[in-house]
């Protein structure tokens, strides 16, 4: 989604109008390459060295650029290979798919073989309305991925094939009343929790910014045994972009604050696993907390997996909006469990 204060949306800089973008005719017969230079980040904290933050080692990063009007705008990203062969959705309503090249120590130093395809209608035409395709959340599963998406409030499964992306085959119940949520601030949180845990690999789904009465986020369990809607404190002032459940089944959450007199600042915060339940306000502790010091920009997208030697991974992918002024960062850390 556009960052938004006081009603009107803007940069994260609030200087200046969003560049205005002209989308090159899209592919509907598959997906097209993408040119994606990448410049590594070494630095999390700008001029400082530390590898640490709390729980989380940062690994390293890449900030990226593309000649193509199309890209930008990356709102989700789910690997599909382990730390390298990658899916995502952009909220201009697009999939791209690409994979991670990584040097000797594991770094992220390169995006390789980037290919976009434009969403397609079930006649297998492109779409262009922007409130049918504002893909927000996804997750992947079993060869079936699962998007999230914003103004038109829906939960819609596709069947995942790189080669050539079709229409939805399914919509599923997403609980949570539709009047509840608003227009801009629907589900960006898709996810399957651990299939060997409570939630028994249950689709898990929480809104960015849809607010109960009590100024809780509106979340749910969408399948399962354990099925029901539920809210997560909201933190302050910061909304919830994306999340991926942890190996002990405690959800983690990617949470942005954009404020004239605050700046932009990125949360990640650890929800008690057994606080995602029916009729039950889920909250814990942040993680790690980073303003415009740091390496962010419109953090928007979140994947937990596991690397070869064992080390639990967090990666952070952030949506530019198309601007002149944003970003498009992809951003890796280890998080040591305690």
């Amino acid at each position: 989604m556009i960052l938004s204060q006081g009603g009107f949306r803007q940069t994260v800089f609030a200087a200046c109008a969003l560049a205005s973008v002209v989308f090159s005719p899209a592919n509907a017969s598959g997906p097209a390459s993408v040119e994606v230079s990448a410049r590594p980040i070494s630095q999390f904290r700008i001029g400082h060295d530390e590898k640490q933050f709390g729980p989380l080692e940062f690994v390293g990063g890449l900030e990226m650029t593309s000649p193509s009007r199309d890209f930008g705008g990356l709102s989700a990203l789910r690997f599909l290979k382990a730390g390298g062969d990658f899916i995502g959705v952009a909220d201009t309503g697009y999939w791209f798919f690409g994979t991670v090249a990584r040097d000797a120590d594991r770094r992220p130093v390169g995006i390789q073989n980037f290919r976009m395809q434009q969403m397609v209608d079930q006649n297998g035409q492109p779409v262009d309305e922007k409130s049918e395709v504002d893909a927000e959340g996804l997750a992947v599963k079993d060869g079936v991925a699962t998007v999230g998406f914003e103004r038109n409030h829906r939960i819609a499964q596709f069947n995942v094939d790189p080669s050539n992306m079709k229409a939805s085959f399914k919509q599923l119940d997403f609980l949570v009343p539709v009047q509840e949520l608003r227009q801009n601030r629907g589900f960006e949180t898709v996810t399957h929790a651990n299939a060997g845990g409570r939630h028994q690999g249950s689709l898990v789904v929480v809104s960015e910014k849809s607010l109960d009465k009590a100024g809780n986020i509106y979340a749910a369990i969408i399948e399962g045994p354990l099925k029901g809607v539920f809210t997560v404190t909201r933190n302050g002032d910061f909304d919830i972009t994306d999340g991926a459940f942890l190996p002990d089944g405690d959800l983690l959450l990617l949470e942005r604050s954009f404020t004239m007199e605050g700046g932009l600042r990125m949360h990640l915060r650890r929800i008690h696993g057994e606080s995602v339940e029916k009729g039950a306000v889920a909250d814990g502790p942040v993680l790690l907390e980073a303003d415009m010091g740091y390496q962010i920009d419109n953090m928007e997208g979140l994947d937990v997996w596991t690397r070869d030697d064992g080390a639990l991974m967090v990666s952070l992918i952030s949506d530019d909006n198309h601007s002149i002024l944003q970003r498009n960062l992809y951003l890796e850390f280890i998080l040591y469990q305690n």
